[in-house]
């Protein structure tokens, strides 16, 4: 049983887990939890997999009103997940993170199931930190999180689909530009801002420069009118499933800093502008983004630095200077961590022998 979602970031990390351990035995059996709202109702069926539903809500950053009525929530959030998990009867539960990995968890030990969870920050988020008590084991992107959960921490990197290690290298040239906006699975209402505002001058560059430009839901067609009004061709989308494949095609990424597009830049071993979101709990994407600008696979640009012809001076500059995308595309291939997902599988299967063992 795979828990959590909400966002692409927590879900394709479950899609991948089960990839891998669908690839070692074709005759497993999988189920996803998660919410209705949540990517995972569209995403998991259209990869082939079960899912069911809870109710859950997040916490953190909200009024008083709405934490204390997703506080309330609790009690139903576990026993739907207690009556799930005696149905599916799991030999393992994996929590990926998102509001409903929690509940799942926590049921999952109510009734003395082996569990995992991933941690894919440097500073644990809070439900995670809750959890550390009761898992078993607990999957780490950083070892920094591993004080947090003591000799349950396992330093293995995240998951990240099979398709992203395979990308192929991209000869980079002046004439030829593209690139990426990629506000996760979401969108990102500052990158769209960045790059709406920058189109008039974006234009001046040409054809030569293809933008390809992730916006979420909630934006679409406010940044496709400024695409238009601004005499800018772009591929803009809400959501690109197969994101991998606008990957490959880039020669720089503008992106956020989350833990999961971290993974996938390196893993991909893409040159990225990271612009880490502000408001993220414990500001862990400004440590993503140093992280990699520190090893010189990133440049990282904090939102209150974007003035007006920012976005064209750096294209300019990295048009001029392909070389410094080669640089940062080995750097961050060595960051990579390609071998997370089989080392994560590794851990599961050791937990389902040992339940089956007792059983």
């Amino acid at each position: 049983m795979i828990a959590g979602g909400g966002t692409g970031g927590h879900l394709y990390i479950g899609i991948a887990l089960a990839r891998e351990l669908q690839r070692r035995d074709p005759e497993r059996d999988f189920l996803f939890v998660g919410t209705r709202r949540g990517l995972e109702a569209r995403i998991v069926p259209q990869e082939g997999f079960r899912v069911e539903f809870i109710v859950s809500a997040g916490l953190k950053k909200m009024g008083l009103l709405p934490a204390v009525r997703n506080f309330l929530l609790i009690p139903r959030s576990l026993l739907q997940a207690r009556r799930i998990i005696r149905t599916f009867a799991p030999c393992v539960v994996v929590g990926v993170g998102g509001y409903s990995s929690g509940p799942v968890v926590l049921a999952a030990w109510w009734l003395g199931k082996p569990t995992l969870i991933m941690e894919p920050n440097a500073y644990p988020g809070l439900a995670n930190r809750l959890l550390a008590p009761v898992v078993d084991r607990v999957a780490l992107a950083l070892p920094d999180a591993g004080r947090y959960f003591r000799k349950k921490g396992i330093v293995t990197g995240i998951p990240v689909r099979e398709e992203f290690r395979c990308i192929r290298t991209r000869v980079h040239g002046a004439d030829d530009f593209n690139l990426l906006i990629y506000g996760g699975s979401q969108g990102s209402r500052a990158l769209n801002s960045i790059v709406c505002a920058a189109l008039p001058e974006l234009r001046e560059l040409g054809a030569v420069v293809r933008l390809v430009h992730q916006t979420g839901e909630k934006e679409l067609e406010e940044v496709r009118r400024a695409y238009r009004v601004a005499g800018v061709e772009g591929d803009v989308q809400a959501f690109f499933p197969n994101i991998y494949r606008q990957f490959e095609n880039a020669d720089l990424i503008l992106a956020r800093a989350g833990a999961s597009t971290v993974a996938e830049v390196t893993a991909a071993a893409r040159a990225a502008i990271l612009v880490p979101f502000p408001g993220a709990a414990d500001d862990h994407q400004t440590r993503n983004a140093r992280a990699l600008e520190k090893h010189g696979a990133a440049r990282m640009i904090p939102e209150s630095e974007w003035e007006p012809g920012r976005l064209g001076r750096e294209i300019r500059f990295f048009m001029e200077h392909p070389e410094k995308i080669s640089r940062m595309e080995a750097a961050a291939r060595r960051l990579a961590k390609p071998e997370a997902t089989i080392q994560i599988a590794n851990l599961i299967e050791q937990l389902a022998s040992g339940a089956q063992a007792t059983q």
